[in-house]
C-alpha cells in the first residue's frame, strides 16, 4: 500500500497542474529562503544569511502575489516545500510539507476564485477516480476507506451559516470565533448529513482570524473576504481575496503587530498598480491523508519532518 500512496501523491500533483495550465495558469518557481517572516507569524525556521537574519518560507504567498497581481502573469501556480516551526506533535501536522499554491487576478469578484477551486478539487477526484483504480484499491485492502463523497458542483456555505449549523446542534460557537479543529470535525459530519458531501467550501471568514494581506469584506468590516476548502471536516485549504492597495497593506501589517519596514519590498510591489486578485495554499499530504483515509499524515509522506525528526 506504501507504493500505492504515493503513486497517487503523484497524480494529485498531476492533475492539479492539468486543470491550472488548461485554465491559462502558469508555473511559477518563488524563493524558498527570506528575510523577515513571510506571513508575519513567529513559526518561522530562522537561519543566519551571510551575516543577516533570514528565514525558511512559511508560504509563497507574497512573491505569488507580486506574479499575479503586479507582474502581468494574473495566473500562477506552484508546487514546492512549505517550511512551519510549529512544535505540533498531531497527526494531522508536519513541520515540511509539500505546497500546492495558486493565485489569480480577479475580473469582478472573488467568487471567479472560488468557481476555479470548486471546479480544480472536481477534475483531481474524478482523475483519481478514472486512472488510480488500481492505487486506490491496494490503499484500500491495507486501510479500509469509503469513498470521497462531492458534488459535481461544489457546495459552499457562509461562516456565519457553519456557526449556525453548530449551534443547531448543541454546539458553543459564536460568528466571529475562530473554528477549533473539534468543531470543525463536528461541522464536516453536520454538512455531510445534509448536504451528503465530504468535500465543501466555506467562506467569509471574521477578518480577525485570518492573516493581514486579506481583503476585509466591504458591506461588513468585521468580516472578510476568505475562505477554507474541507475534505471529511478537516481544512486543507486556506485563501482569500488578497489586499492590492498599499496603504491598507501598511494598515492591516500594523495590526497585525508587523514592522512594515520587514515586508517593504512586497508593499512597494503594489505602488505602480496591482490587480484585484486571490487565491489559495493546499497542504498536499493533508490531501492524500483525508482522501485515502489514513490515521496519520506521516503516512502520506515519503521523508516525513515533525518536531522529532529530521532523518532520514
Amino acid at each position: 500500500a506504501n507504493q500505492s500512496i504515493f503513486r497517487v501523491q503523484s497524480m494529485i500533483c498531476t492533475l492539479f497542474r492539468e486543470y491550472l495550465l488548461s485554465k491559462d495558469f502558469i508555473e511559477i518557481h518563488t524563493p524558498k529562503l527570506l528575510s523577515g517572516a513571510s506571513e508575519g507569524g513567529a513559526d518561522v525556521f530562522t537561519l543566519d544569511y551571510f551575516g543577516k537574519p533570514a528565514c525558511l518560507s512559511m508560504s509563497p504567498q507574497l512573491h505569488k502575489q507580486m506574479a499575479a497581481a503586479c507582474g502581468g502573469f494574473e495566473r500562477v501556480f506552484e508546487i514546492g516545500p512549505v517550511f512551519r516551526a510549529e512544535n505540533s506533535n498531531t497527526r494531522r501536522h508536519l513541520c515540511e510539507f509539500t505546497g500546492l499554491d495558486l493565485e489569480m487576478a480577479i475580473s469582478e469578484h472573488y467568487d471567479e476564485v472560488l468557481d476555479v477551486l470548486g471546479e480544480l478539487f472536481v477534475y483531481i477526484f474524478d482523475g483519481l477516480k478514472e486512472r488510480s483504480g488500481p492505487e486506490l484499491g491496494r490503499v484500500r485492502e491495507q486501510h479500509g476507506f469509503e469513498d470521497l463523497q462531492y458534488l459535481k458542483k461544489t457546495l459552499k456555505i457562509d461562516y456565519a451559516t457553519g456557526c449556525q449549523m453548530l449551534r443547531e446542534a448543541g454546539v458553543d460557537q459564536g460568528d466571529l470565533d475562530d473554528l477549533s479543529t473539534e468543531n470543525e470535525k463536528k461541522l464536516g459530519d453536520l454538512v455531510k448529513a445534509k448536504y451528503h458531501t465530504d468535500f465543501y467550501i466555506m467562506d467569509k471568514y471574521p477578518l480577525s482570524v485570518r492573516p493581514f494581506y486579506t481583503m476585509p469584506d466591504p458591506k461588513n468590516p468585521k468580516l472578510s473576504n476568505s475562505y477554507d476548502v474541507f475534505i471529511r471536516g478537516q481544512e486543507i485549504l486556506s485563501g482569500a481575496q488578497r489586499v492590492h492597495e498599499p496603504k491598507l497593506i501598511e494598515e492591516r501589517a500594523r495590526e497585525w503587530g508587523i514592522d512594515v519596514e520587514t515586508i517593504a519590498s512586497y508593499v512597494d510591489s503594489f505602488r505602480n498598480g496591482a490587480l484585484p486578485h486571490g487565491g489559495g495554499g493546499i497542504g498536499l499530504e493533508r490531501v492524500v491523508m483525508l482522501y485515502l483515509g489514513l490515521p496519520n499524515i506521516r503516512k502520506s509522506s515519503m521523508f516525513p519532518r515533525d518536531p522529532r525528526r529530521i532523518c532520514p
